[in-house]
Parts: structure tokens; sequence; C-alpha cells
């Protein structure tokens, strides 16, 4: 059989049982033999089952669990020794999640072969690991750098144990981490810490980014024992290992590797934080001496899913507003010259530059560039600084699931009139196979002034909109914030198949904008969610329910004419993918009742977590147009 299908190819039963004692850190002959096999073995696995997620387009983490597998076998082999152990791989880089999924097969949860569906939607393998969804997984690892803080409380509930945590030079990074340290000194909790510091982040090395950065260093400031081993040297991080475990108190291990050691194409790059391609993988396979047709039966029969569902009112060409984000910051400042940019303007990046926009920036502007780590709220506070200056302008990226870490810095900003403005891709859920932890649904967590202050909240519609915004609000004063998806979106077209957001468009800030006109009810939505609505209202039409559509690109604002418009007419749908508990529809019934209007009211946003894959995401929360329509239907009776 092929694809996930097939049988898993490699033998996991061939994994020898190891038991470790840390009184004794010289391995024998026959503990080293072990060890290489079982590493060998288990990498081996991980590159099979990670490329499926390559191949099957949904990407997914190679290198960083690849990486720390020899200090995994280590830590399961004492967890066999003794139960003086917490016998969980607590890991704070939650994208390493291979690992943790490589463990439930061993310990029996779920089969070898369900690997194969690594990230695949309703597999229950997302991207990182979730607690209660995937047998097996013993714990949530939540976004970057989040674990440490909870591990110490760990250890203060088991004051008799041992916890160990798996880290990494990214998620070190995260502001946290420093926090958690104190608190581990000052306290003598038993927190082992195994830091994976291979000098790979997403968007480069922190070697060359953050000039500076020394995890030992760091760790020994805090006051940690620290011992730096070279992590592919199994003798020096076995003789580490038990190194900390004798010490008192907490201390860390920081392996020096590359990342991804031996993988060819991807060893020692930043390709090799992201899924390993399949062609990578096939030539592992071949040099590491397996049957050919043994990956390349599976690796070349799993194919990406497409949507066949074909939208109206839209184009079939698509664009990622997160990319044109950063083009439409180029053509402002294309029009300073090099010197008045670099004084007026800076943009700070969080290691997403590729993702986030900010890439094209660097490229084209470096003069107003900040390389900077993974370091959300003191990049933030940075971009607000520099725009304390009420001429200067700062600029922020990041992924919108980590707007709710910087909401006490945005108060910061706030209270100092600065102006910073903030985009904050990968909103909603759509196409977010990291899942749950990283769903940008909490936007509106910004509008966190009170009644006398203003923040803006844009959400752009399609490319188009997304240039007239930026260009619209770059120079304005304050904090602003613009979203957008990790997925592409249509250009929203006009009736004769024109671009509605063309060429005469001009952006009004807090303007609702009537896309069609109804005397049924109205349908409010925003961002990816207004292609959506259109197509569902389209089809509600052709069947002669006269629903009307508004574009609400301003989130947080009331445009007076056309709430008492939608709200005079039978029913108000508010349709978008940010949380239902704390999205635009969890207000607009109010600002209607405020004034009065009593149509039927419904609301529709994401609800439940995630399903992983990519497009599954929107259905699975009830947000695709067909639910759009019946929930329209129900209105309208």
């Amino acid at each position: 059989m092929a694809g996930t299908n097939a049988q898993f190819p490699i033998d996991m039963s061939k994994l020898q049982k190891l038991v470790l004692d840390p009184s004794k850190p010289q391995l024998s002959d026959e503990q080293r033999t072990a060890l290489k096999h079982n590493i060998q073995l288990m990498r081996d696995a991980i590159v099979l089952f990670t490329a499926t997620g390559a191949a099957r387009g949904v990407s997914g983490h190679t290198g960083g669990a690849y990486d720390t597998v020899p200090e995994v076998n280590m830590l399961l082999s004492l967890f066999n020794y003794s139960d003086k152990y917490v016998p969980i791989l607590f890991d704070e880089a939650g994208h390493r999640v291979a690992t943790q999924y490589l463990v439930s097969a061993l310990d029996g949860a779920i089969p070898w072969e369900h690997l194969l569906h690594y990230r695949e939607a309703n597999s229950k393998l997302p991207g990182h690991p979730e607690l209660g969804l995937t047998p097996g997984v013993k714990f949530s690892s939540g976004r970057l750098g989040h674990v440490w803080p909870f591990v110490n409380g760990i250890a203060l509930a088991n004051k008799n144990k041992t916890v160990f945590m798996l880290g990494s030079d990214g998620s070190q990074q995260e502001g946290n981490d420093a926090e958690a340290a104190r608190l581990a000194v000052a306290q003598g909790l038993n927190v082992k810490l195994i830091i994976d510091d291979n000098d790979v982040t997403i968007a480069g090395h922190p070697s060359q980014y953050l000039k500076g950065y020394d995890i030992s260093k760091t760790l020994e400031g805090h006051g940690l024992k620290v011992v730096t081993v070279h992590g592919e040297d199994i003798d020096a991080l076995w003789a580490a290992i038990c190194q900390i475990i004798s010490h008192d108190g907490p201390a860390a291990i920081v392996c020096k590797r590359k990342m991804a050691p031996g993988v060819p194409d991807i060893e020692g790059s930043t390709h090799g934080h992201d899924v390993i391609p399949v062609k990578t993988a096939l030539k592992y396979f071949a040099n590491r001496g397996y049957l050919e047709e043994a990956a390349t039966n599976i690796l070349t029969n799993i194919k990406p899913y497409a949507n066949p569902y074909l939208y109206i009112g839209v184009s079939k060409e698509l664009g990622a507003n997160r990319v044109v984000f950063g083009e439409a910051v180029n053509l402002v400042l294309d029009t300073l010259s090099k010197e008045e940019a670099a004084k007026k303007v800076m943009v700070i990046d969080s290691d997403l530059e590729g993702s986030t926009g900010l890439k094209v920036i660097h490229q084209k502007h470096p003069e107003v560039f900040v390389p900077s780590g993974i370091m959300e709220r003191g990049n933030f506070s940075a971009a607000a600084g520099f725009g304390f200056d009420s001429e200067k302008f700062g600029v922020f990226s990041t992924f919108s699931a980590f707007l709710e870490m910087v909401v006490s810095e945005i108060t910061m900003a706030r209270l100092n009139f600065c102006n910073v403005l903030c985009h904050f891709s990968h909103s909603g859920v759509d196409e977010m196979a990291d899942n749950t932890c990283h769903f940008g649904i909490n936007s509106l967590f910004a509008d966190n002034g009170l009644a006398d202050t203003q923040s803006w909240l844009y959400f752009p519609a399609d490319p188009a909109q997304m240039t007239a915004v930026v260009k619209k609000v770059f120079f304005q004063k304050g904090v602003r914030f613009i979203f957008s998806t990790r997925s592409k979106v249509p250009w929203i077209l006009k009736e004769d198949g024109s671009k509605y957001f063309d060429e005469n468009y001009e952006f009004v800030p807090g303007k609702d904008e009537v896309i069609l006109e109804g005397k049924a009810g109205y349908v409010v939505a925003y961002g990816d969610m207004l292609y959506r609505s259109y197509d569902a209202v389209l089809r509600c039409r052709q069947e002669g329910l006269d629903v009307g559509l508004i574009n609400k690109p301003t989130l947080n604002l009331v445009d007076e004419q056309a709430i008492r418009k939608v709200g005079s007419s039978p029913f108000v749908l508010v349709v978008e993918s940010l949380s239902q508990k704390t999205g635009l529809g969890s207000k607009f019934g109010t600002w209607l009742l405020e004034r009065g209007l009593t149509p039927k009211y419904g609301y529709m946003g994401t609800n439940k977590e995630g399903c992983g894959g990519l497009t599954e995401q929107i259905p699975h929360q009830g947000l695709d147009p067909q639910s759009i329509i019946l929930k329209i239907r129900t209105l309208s009776h």
C-alpha cells in the first residue's frame, strides 16, 4: 500500500531498552552502542513522518526535534531507571512536537503508522502538542518560550523529584525565561534545562542578528549552574546530565551543535528549522541505505488537500495580505529620501520577517530596519519608544496570537502618546496548522484604552485594501493596528468584474463600506471573512433573499450612519474569524441596543479548539459559506 495507507517502513521494534544510572557518568561500550543505535533509528523516524507534512503542504518542523534526540534518549533512560524524575519531556519549543508524537508511539498510545498523518487535519497531530487531544501527549506547550515558568510550578509541586525541560536558543530569547530563571534560583528549584543551541531560528542566525546573546553567560548570570558541551558527543552529553542531576538546585546544559546534523541540504541552515523537503528526505534515506521504495512509496503518494469550492464575487487570483503589508510600507518609504526615512521611521523585526511581510522592507529599505530576536514585548516597546517623538514612527510586527503578550506594553505606549504602527499577521484561524495556541483571535484586546482615548484597529479585506489602508494611516499619530491572515485571499469584485478597491478607492478610517444594499437584512464582515460572506450573500440573493453586505475594516469604531442602516433592517449577522467571545460580534449587539435598534441579531466567530490542517479550520469552526447561508436563513425567518 502507498501513502498514509502504508506500513511504517522503519522497524521501531529494533529500539533497545536502555536504563542509565546517573551515579555512573561514564558510558559503557554497550550503553554507547545502544544509544547510538537508538538515536539513529529515532532520527530516521522523525525525518520520515515530518516529511509527510511537506508532502501534504502543511509545513512542519524537522530540525529541532531531530537535534534533541540524543538528550531525549538519555532522559527516557533515566525515567526507566528511577521514579525520582517527573517522567514528562517538557519542551518550551512547541514546534518540536515531533518529539512528543514519537514518544507517544514509543509508549504505545498511537500506532507508528498514525505518525504518517503528521499535521493532517483531524488527525489529532497538530503543529504544537495539545494535552487532551493527542493520545500519549502529556502537556500543552503553548507558544514558544512559555514553559519554563510552568515547569517551575511543577517543581514546586514535586519537591522530591527532578523536573527536566528541553529548551532552545530561540525559545530562551523570550522574556518569560528571565523571570523563570530568577524564581528557580531564588527557590533552589530542582529544575534541569537541556538547551539545543544550534544558532538557527526562523529568520536567521542569532549570532548574527542578536550579537552579544550568549545562553551560557545569561543563565550563569541568573545564578544557574551551566555546563556547555557539544551535543553530538554523547559521552560528554551524558556526563553533563549526570553533573546537573547531582547539583542541588537549578542547572542547565547548553548543547552546541549544528541544526539538523548530518542531514543533506539543510544542516546548519534556516531551512532546517522548517520541515524537511521531500527530495531532501529521499536523499537522506538513500544515504542511510534504506530501500528506495520504502520512503518513496509513502512520500510521493501524499498530496496536498485542495479545497474544490469556487467562490463567487471574487477573483480567482489570490494575494497574501501579510506580504502586501511590507510592499505597501515600501511604497510609503519610497516617497522619502534614505536619510529622511532613517531619521523618521524604524521597523523592528521579531525573527519573523519572512512571515509577517517585513522581509521586503529589510531588502529595499535597510536604513529603517532593525533585526531582532524572539522578544515581542521588548521589541514592541522599542518601536513605541522610537515613536515617542511626535515626528517619528515605529513599526512593529509579529503573529496575532502574540498580541496577547504585549497588551501591557500597548497600554504603556498609549499613556506616552507614542506613534507605533503594528502589523499582526496570522489573524483568525485559516490555514493554522500550528493549531489552537497559534490562533490569532483576541485582537480586540489591543483596544484596551479608556473611552477618552483612541486606538485604531484595521483588518483589510484584500490586497488592494491593505495597500490603501497602509498608505492612509502610516503617518497618522498614535497607536494603530493592522491585521492580516496567514492564508491568501482573493480580490473583492464589483458586479461588472472589476476590483472593488480600485485605483479610485480611498480608505476612510472609521467608515463602514456598503458592498451590497439589502432589504431583508445585513451581514457585517471584514478581513478574510468578507469574501466568504460575499459568496454566501450572493448565493442568498440568487435564491431571492435580498441580503445586504457591509465591510467593516475599522473594527473598534462605530460608524453611526452604517449602524443605523443595518440596525433598521430585519436582521444583522456579524461574521468574523476572531473569537466569538471577544470579537466584534460580542460588541456589535450592544452598540445596536445603545441606539435603540432591535433587529434580530446573530454573530459567528471562532468558537472551539482547532482541527489542525489548513483550509479545514474554517468549516471546522462553522465559518464556511454554507454555514453562513444557514445562519442567514435562520435569522430571516
